[in-house]
């Protein structure tokens, strides 16, 4: 079956000042959009094209490199655009996800701090990625369009830190676009049904 870009589950402004219009027309249209029509391209005919995305993105991991470098990149941002939201970030969450946060990560201060360091740290393109791994969260980064999901854990929050993301709106100044992008954008209603998902 062929896979398609969803909808932004919001104007395209309504991110701004954060986010520009600009970057997500480019970013949502752009380049989410070529990376669902190379997957498209090479799963046709195949017996990828039968499978879901979660399994098409675990298999490609495995087998086919080229496959995954679009596969991985189209359900990263399926769920980017989810992970943001209009007067999104800051401390409101649901409290099994803050219960959470608090007894495997040391608390919400040291979480931002180790997820906007991840986001940092990735040298070149990449994510910041929020996990459940065997019942515990964990922060880690990865390259390109790798995810926790690659190796079989369930990703609930995700960073995309590919120039692409942030060139537009914040140049080179990776740190305040992830500040920004933790303390101003994050849905945490929807890392709060990953996390349930992951965990029920």
């Amino acid at each position: 079956m062929a896979f398609s870009v969803p909808e932004l589950p919001y104007a395209y402004d309504a991110l701004a000042p954060h986010m520009s219009a600009e970057t997500l027309e480019f970013h949502h249209d752009k380049h989410h959009q070529a990376y669902a029509d190379a997957m498209n391209g090479m799963i046709e005919g195949t017996d990828y094209a039968s499978m879901s995305l979660e399994e098409i993105v675990q298999k490609s991991f495995k087998e086919d490199a080229k496959l995954f470098n679009q596969a991985g990149q189209f359900y990263n941002h399926v769920h980017f655009w989810q992970w943001m939201k209009p007067g999104g970030g800051g401390k409101s969450m649901p409290g099994s996800l803050e219960k959470a946060i608090n007894e495997d990560l040391g608390g919400y201060d040291k979480f931002r701090d180790d997820f906007i360091n991840a986001g940092k740290t990735q040298f070149g393109s990449g994510w910041a990625w929020l996990s459940v791994n065997d019942g515990k969260l964990v922060v880690s980064n990865a390259p390109n369009g790798e995810s926790p999901l690659a190796h079989g854990h369930s990703p609930i929050l995700g960073v995309d830190v590919w120039e692409h993301s942030y060139y537009i709106d914040y140049r080179n100044a990776r740190p305040k676009y992830l500040e920004t992008w933790v303390d101003e954008l994050v849905n945490w209603d929807y890392v709060g049904q990953m996390y349930e998902a992951a965990t029920g």
